[in-house]
């Protein structure tokens, strides 16, 4: 769908929602049980090959019909918030990452996918265990995953091959990666060895080595912001600029993934996402898991993205909708070409899959994959803190101080 017609739709979605009105498309009328109305926010580079799926799907038989409605990624979750609490004009199947399907499935607002695996079409022995465990809400799962999204490790290898590093072997640990950043440094060249994200990726950075230090932000019911754990985290982050001076300071928000693309930064954290973007860029670029620089575990930050299903009263069509997410399942190797890795093992098992470049590595991940705690509004909680860790990494803040102002924010936040 080109961006006129999305923001076409997004006007069209909200007229009707705040008129009270119904409507429906040509090709999915109301009460057609046959036919499913999707949204999912694939609005970047991804979009087409979702497509590509769903047009596929349709292809392929006469008896379900899939009406997929692309919502710009930024304007996603308002439309979702907005349509669930009123309860008009609801979609059938919708796409909805693992950190927020707590919000609304404790609203009783998610139907129970134990309803789809009752289907001989849909076996969650499919799907690799930990992107289902994190669709659970108090033992009841509520989403079918389409993929697994962890952070993941880029260098350019140009820079390694220049400071004398094996261009084929990124860092494993913290003593390489630290040797590797001063090593990769000319600050007169305004290169540097790693560019910290200040912002943008800083959260997946910062979990992902607090996950790797044995530490968690929230643990039976508390926040745990103040742990020794996650100073020792900032500390090290915080490090990398003002002490062993391999990252510029005061960087604005996706000023590191300027830098990596411009040639200057060696050595980024970022998704899987971020593929096509840098395949376009000409970077002569390696890509791996994530090293384990935190002490304890290797661990990643990861996210999913799920189908769920909306409660609805004429009923969810589950023959139409299980018949897709099988077919998706079976199918999914044009969603791995967008970069990502789907969660489906007929996909992340295959052949054709094991042959592409990255998207293997991103597989790598899924057994040490760290989600975000399944706390309501985390996202809300969370920016406490990294407001907080934003404010440290540009020199305007003492790390134990931040991280105290983080915790009493949470906390009054929740009473």
């Amino acid at each position: 769908m080109r961006k006129l017609q999305v923001a076409g739709l997004i006007l069209f979605l909200i007229g009707g929602l705040l008129s009270g009105c119904s409507w429906q498309q040509a090709s999915a009328t109301k009460g057609d049980e046959n036919n499913i109305k999707l949204w999912v926010p694939f609005s970047g580079p991804d979009g087409p090959k979702f497509e590509e799926i769903v047009r596929a799907y349709n292809q392929s038989q006469e008896k379900y019909k899939v009406d997929l409605q692309i919502i710009p990624s930024s304007e996603y979750y308002k439309m979702v918030n907005l349509t669930l609490s009123s309860k008009n004009n609801l979609p059938d199947l919708m796409i909805m990452h693992a950190d927020r399907i707590v919000d609304y499935a404790t609203k009783d607002q998610l139907l129970q996918t134990e309803v789809l695996t009752k289907s001989k079409k849909i076996n969650a022995a499919d799907y690799h265990p930990k992107a289902l465990q994190a669709s659970k809400v108090n033992g009841s799962t509520y989403g079918i995953p389409l993929d697994i999204h962890p952070l993941m490790f880029y260098w350019n290898k140009d820079l390694f091959k220049k400071a004398g590093l094996d261009p084929n072997s990124p860092p494993q640990n913290e003593k390489e990666f630290k040797e590797y950043a001063k090593k990769l440094t000319a600050p007169e060249k305004n290169q540097y060895g790693f560019a910290v994200p200040t912002v943008g990726t800083q959260p997946f950075l910062f979990q992902t080595i607090l996950a790797q230090k044995g530490g968690k932000l929230y643990n039976d019911g508390h926040f745990n912001y103040t742990s020794k754990e996650a100073l020792s985290t900032l500390k090290f982050v915080r490090d990398l600029i003002y002490k062993d001076k391999v990252s510029p300071s005061g960087l604005a928000i996706d000023g590191d993934l300027k830098l990596f693309l411009q040639g200057k930064n060696a050595m980024h954290f970022n998704g899987p996402w971020m593929l096509a973007q840098f395949e376009g860029s000409g970077l002569n670029f390696g890509v791996a898991p994530v090293p384990q620089i935190g002490e304890k575990v290797q661990k990643v930050w990861a996210n999913s993205h799920n189908f769920v299903v909306p409660k609805k009263k004429e009923g969810e069509k589950l023959p139409a909708i299980a018949d897709f997410l099988n077919y998706v399942g079976d199918h999914g190797m044009a969603w791995a070409e967008s970069g990502q890795a789907p969660a489906s093992k007929a996909v992340y098992t295959s052949k054709p899959f094991k042959e592409l470049n990255q998207q293997p590595k991103v597989a790598e991940s899924f057994d040490f994959a760290e989600y975000p705690p399944q706390v309501e509004n985390w996202g809300q909680v969370s920016d406490f803190l990294f407001q907080e860790v934003n404010l440290v990494l540009l020199g305007k803040k003492n790390p134990k101080k931040a991280l105290e102002d983080a915790q009493k924010k949470a906390e009054q936040y929740l009473d």
